[in-house]
């Protein structure tokens, strides 16, 4: 039995997609059963309720081979650890009470950020209980999303920029949502790994934000430049948009920790996924942008 968090998730829902070709039974725990398409619901068991709930991941967990691990965001938490790591520990409960052998995580990529780094050093201390209950186990360890320049899709369109808090000139890890996906329904059938590691992930390429900026030029065909912002001004953007104080400021530390090169080590020894960012752009966000 393969269990599956947030299968209507932007990750989770691709690891569903992907897994639904194997003869593995699957279970996904989802909060509202009808988000999920007629095709998920005819193959998969549904534990209605929150990854959140002690019991309902207990239950989840019950006769589990392999979980499929994720925390999703959520921008009006009040404590970025609490949000993190509460149902965490929850799971690692469930995790040893149940017999669970193989758990598969999403985590970060980053080095040395244990404190201080905002939502990067909770994903790390997630990443350690799961380690400490001695299950087999596998971080996935992504760099930023490709996928987070969807929310600036309006900004494209009316300003031709994109906004980040971090060096025009410098190198930024990113990578496709597809390949952290693929990556996890890949150990998610494969019951040969043995011991606790993590598995950096990261696009082939090594771009930074003015290196995007040129080939959203061109994939879009008119002209799109990236501008830094001061992470005074990206805090307050986040507050304007719904976030709370505690979020805001763990993506302002999570920014500075990326600007002083905690994805760095990872980056440079990870070895790459199989999307490049044009690529994703041709494929993903130039279709959401004419669309």
């Amino acid at each position: 039995m393969l269990v599956i968090t947030t299968p209507t998730g932007q990750i989770g829902g691709q690891v569903v997609d992907l897994l639904l070709a194997s003869e593995e039974p699957i279970r996904v725990i989802v909060r509202d059963p009808s988000r999920l398409s007629p095709e998920v619901r005819e193959r998969v068991e549904v534990v209605q309720g929150s990854h959140r709930d002690h019991d309902v991941v207990m239950k989840a967990f019950a006769g589990a081979d392999a979980v499929f691990w994720l925390v999703p965001p959520d921008p009006r938490a009040e404590n970025v650890d609490g949000h993190l790591l509460d149902p965490t520990r929850s799971a690692c409960e469930a995790i040893a009470a149940q017999g669970v052998r193989r758990v598969v995580a999403v985590t970060s990529m980053g080095r040395g950020i244990e404190k201080g780094a905002g939502q990067l050093s909770a994903a790390h201390v997630s990443e350690e209980l799961i380690a400490r209950t001695g299950v087999r186990f596998r971080a996935l360890r992504p760099a930023g999303f490709m996928e987070n320049l969807l929310w600036q899709l309006d900004a494209i369109r009316g300003q031709g920029a994109f906004f980040w808090p971090h060096p025009g000139n410098r190198a930024f890890a990113i990578v496709a949502t597809r390949d952290i996906a693929a990556k996890a329904a890949e150990l998610l059938l494969d019951d040969s790994w043995s011991g606790r590691d993590g598995v950096p992930l990261v696009s082939p390429d090594s771009l930074s934000p003015d290196g995007m900026a040129r080939i959203l030029s061109e994939v879009l065909e008119r002209p799109v430049r990236y501008q830094e912002v001061p992470v005074d001004a990206y805090r307050a953007t986040m507050l304007e948009h719904g976030a709370s104080e505690a979020w805001a400021q763990g993506l302002v530390d999570m920014a500075v920790a990326q600007n002083e090169g905690a994805y760095d080590e990872e980056h440079r020894t990870a070895r790459p996924g199989p999307t490049g960012f044009r690529q994703w752009c041709e494929e993903v966000l130039r279709p959401a942008f004419l669309a």
